[in-house]
C-alpha cells in the first residue's frame, strides 16, 4: 500500500496537471459511471491529501474521494491519452493531460458531512501544515498497545506505513513492541520530527531513502536500492551490524534491531 509521501506527491502532480481547469470524466470500466457523469465538465479547484486519502475538490462542495489501497494506482498521460485499456475505474482529462485510476479501494463522491466524518476518523498527518501532533500523543500516551501498532494505526497517525514505521522507530531507538504509554514525551516529539522529515524527504525524492549519507558512507543519491533502509527488509542493522529481527504485528511484518532499540 502506498505510504503518505506517495499520496502527497500524487496530490501535487494532479493539481498541477488538472487544477483550475474544467475536466472531462468517464469510467471506462463502468463501475463509476454515475459519479463520473456528475463531475464531468466541473472545474477541479484543488486536490488535498490526508494520510493515504486523496480528496479532489469541485464546486458546490462536491468532493471525489480516492483511496488506492493495496492494488490501486494512477497512470498519467501528457497530451492526448491512449485508448482506455483494462479496468480503468476513472479517467480525468484536462487541457494538458489525463489521469487514469485503476483498482482503488475507494473511488466515490462525498458531500461535506461525509468528508468531515472521514477526516474525523484520521489521526494527524505529519506532512500537513495543520497537523496537531498532540492528538496522536494523547492516544499513544494512554495506550497499552505496542507503539509499532499505534504508529501504523491511521486513526492515530495518518500516512505512516510499514517502511516509515520500522525506520523512524529504529532512528529513535524505540522498539516496536514497547507499549505506547511507556514512550516519553521527549521520545514522541523526536519520533514525530523523524517521521515528518522522512516523509518530506520521500515527497521530494519520490522514493524512500532513510539511511543517512554518513551511515552509508556515500551521497544518499548513490545508495543502492537494497541498502536504503536501516532495518526494513534487512537481515543486519545498517547502524550496528547486528542481526535484525522480524515478526508479525497486527497482521503486518515488523522489523527491529534488538541492539539499537529498547
Amino acid at each position: 500500500m502506498p505510504e503518505g509521501h506517495t499520496i502527497h506527491r500524487a496530490a501535487r502532480k494532479h493539481a498541477e496537471l488538472l487544477g483550475g481547469a474544467a475536466v472531462s470524466a468517464e469510467s471506462p470500466q463502468g463501475r463509476f459511471t454515475d459519479g463520473a457523469r456528475e463531475i464531468d465538465g466541473q472545474v477541479l479547484q484543488r486536490v488535498d491529501a490526508h494520510g493515504k486519502h486523496l480528496l479532489y475538490r469541485f464546486p458546490d462542495d462536491l468532493t471525489l474521494h480516492v483511496h488506492l489501497g493495496l492494488f490501486g494506482r494512477f497512470l498519467t498521460h501528457r497530451g492526448a491519452p491512449p485508448e482506455p485499456r483494462g479496468a480503468i475505474r476513472l479517467r480525468l482529462s484536462g487541457p494538458d493531460g489525463t489521469i487514469d485510476l485503476r483498482g482503488p479501494t475507494a473511488c466515490e463522491l462525498m458531500d461535506p458531512p461525509e468528508v468531515e466524518a472521514l477526516l474525523a476518523r484520521l489521526g494527524p498527518d505529519p506532512l500537513r501544515a495543520d497537523a496537531d501532533p498532540e492528538r496522536a500523543w494523547n492516544r499513544i500516551s494512554r495506550s497499552t498497545r505496542p507503539i509499532g501498532a499505534l504508529v501504523m494505526d491511521q486513526s492515530v497517525l495518518a500516512g505512516v506505513g510499514n517502511v516509515y514505521r520500522a525506520e523512524a522507530l529504529l532512528v529513535q531507538g524505540i522498539h516496536p513492541e514497547r507499549p505506547g504509554r511507556e514512550v516519553t514525551p521527549a521520545e514522541f516529539d523526536a519520533l514525530w520530527g523523524t517521521l515528518t522529515r522522512m516523509l518530506q524527504d520521500g515527497v521530494r525524492a519520490g522514493r524512500i531513502i532513510t539511511v543517512s549519507a554518513e551511515d552509508a558512507g556515500m551521497p544518499r543519491s548513490r545508495i543502492p536500492r537494497g541498502e536504503r533502509t536501516y532495518v526494513y527488509r534487512q537481515s543486519t542493522c545498517r547502524r550496528c551490524g547486528g542481526p535484525v529481527r522480524d515478526w508479525q504485528m497486527d497482521g503486518r511484518r515488523a522489523w527491529a534491531c534488538p541492539t539499537c532499540q529498547s
